[in-house]
């Protein structure tokens, strides 16, 4: 039998960078992003002030939402290890790094505490990662394994990055604050552009892995449209993004500011145009790189809008 122990050189040091890894560190930082930004929206629209209350606040939503993100990308690793060894040979399951034992140890108890905590802190809150652990799971999990099917698959993905994270952790933290229980036209505003840029992220994630897919029978847009198709259609949508908050801003998006609105999305549309010419999509590296790149936007998006709305 094949020993599923560790490997005799792993150190706690190491074992925490293979945990790192098995995190998705690009979706640790979104999901920590969303947060505070979410977290300084509803100080905006509330006025409540930043002190050790709020505070611990934000800290509790961020360990639970950190907790539900390990949970969802550890369970799509647990089923993806025979394609990740192609794709991605160095996630610590591909790589042999965590034993399958491990891997599922860390999903149960990242799941459980995601749960736990949610549930202490208030409804909405347990509401908002019940439902995105619901819709991780149904992602991954045979035998619905919605990733099977790239429209499923791209919903499931912008569902909870775009409508459930924001709309859930603002009314959590409003009802925390003692705010009205409604959704404002910044947080709005944000929701609408993180669902359509999420749809860009979902059909491009799999443009990189196209090989694993294709040998492993996973439909993907890449597959079925092609590489240079899925890059010129996910440029296109995050220049929407980008034109519609534009707009928003000139056509006086109330609590914005909207010189600020204008220009800061006029510079990041510049920057999505600069740094996609000369991708070359034969070259793996390349594609990953602008994959990463497209996040990075994304991350800027949850720091540039807290902004422009606490200056309103």
């Amino acid at each position: 039998m094949t020993k599923t122990s560790p490997i005799p050189s792993q150190t706690p040091v190491s074992w925490l960078y293979s945990l790192w890894k098995f995190s998705r560190p690009h979706t640790i930082i979104g999901t920590s992003l969303s947060v505070l930004a979410l977290f300084l929206l509803a100080i905006a629209a509330t006025g409540y002030p930043v002190n050790l209350v709020s505070l611990g606040h934000f800290l509790g939503a961020w360990i639970a939402c950190l907790c539900g993100n390990v949970y969802i990308v550890g369970l799509n690793q647990l089923e993806d290890i025979a394609i990740d060894t192609v794709n991605k040979p160095d996630l610590p399951l591909a790589a042999k790094e965590f034993t399958l034992s491990q891997g599922r140890w860390i999903v149960g108890v990242t799941g459980v505490l995601a749960l736990g905590i949610a549930g202490g802190l208030g409804s909405w809150l347990l509401l908002m990662v019940a439902v995105s652990l619901v819709i991780g799971t149904a992602y991954s999990l045979p035998p619905i394994r919605l990733k099977r099917f790239p429209f499923l698959a791209a919903l499931c993905i912008f569902t909870v990055r775009g409508v459930v994270v924001n709309l859930g952790l603002f009314l959590h933290f409003s009802a925390q604050f003692g705010g009205e229980m409604r959704i404002n036209a910044p947080v709005w505003a944000l929701t609408a552009f993180v669902v359509v840029f999420t749809v860009a992220i979902a059909i491009f994630k799999d443009v990189p892995d196209i090989d694993g897919d294709r040998q492993y029978n996973i439909t993907t847009f890449t597959i079925l449209l092609g590489k240079s198709t899925i890059f010129q259609i996910a440029r296109a949508i995050i220049t929407l993004c980008y034109l519609g908050m534009i707009v928003a801003g000139l056509g006086g998006l109330p609590g914005v500011n909207p010189v600020l609105m204008v220009a800061s999305h006029l510079v990041l549309l510049g920057l999505l145009w600069w740094r996609s010419q000369n991708v070359d999509l034969e070259v793996k590296t390349e594609i990953a790189s602008f994959y990463q790149f497209i996040w990075k936007l994304f991350f800027l998006e949850y720091l540039v809008f807290p902004v422009i709305s606490l200056l309103a």
